[in-house]
């Protein structure tokens, strides 16, 4: 019993460190949204992370496929959220190391 309740809290610990990665990748892209933890949750599927990433756009983020390429986008997302999981991991980053990258981004614009 033990063992499953630190192998949840080292799945939720991953999870974190992969949505901070993907707050990062938008806030590089100069993308306007942030992905709290149940916005996240919401986000996943079964599918893969390339399917989750076009569902969200479609569902919620619609506008910026009039502009861009579906698969362009989600390419961009995907590799800059790789590069930042590779840059968290590398430090190793704890998900108690928080950035609030919506944050960031309402300071770098005045809001």
């Amino acid at each position: 019993m033990f063992h499953n309740i630190i192998s949840r809290n080292d799945a939720s610990a991953a999870a974190e460190v992969h949505r901070n990665a993907f707050n990062a990748a938008f806030y590089e892209l100069g993308l306007p949204f942030h992905w709290d933890s149940a916005t996240y949750q919401s986000v996943l599927c079964e599918e893969g992370e390339r399917e989750c990433l076009c569902a969200y756009l479609s569902a919620h983020q619609a506008h910026l496929l009039t502009a861009y390429d579906a698969t362009f986008l989600v390419d961009a997302i995907q590799l800059a959220k790789t590069r930042c999981y590779e840059a968290l991991t590398a430090d190793g980053c704890s998900p108690a190391a928080y950035i609030n990258w919506a944050e960031l981004q309402q300071c770098q614009v005045g809001v």
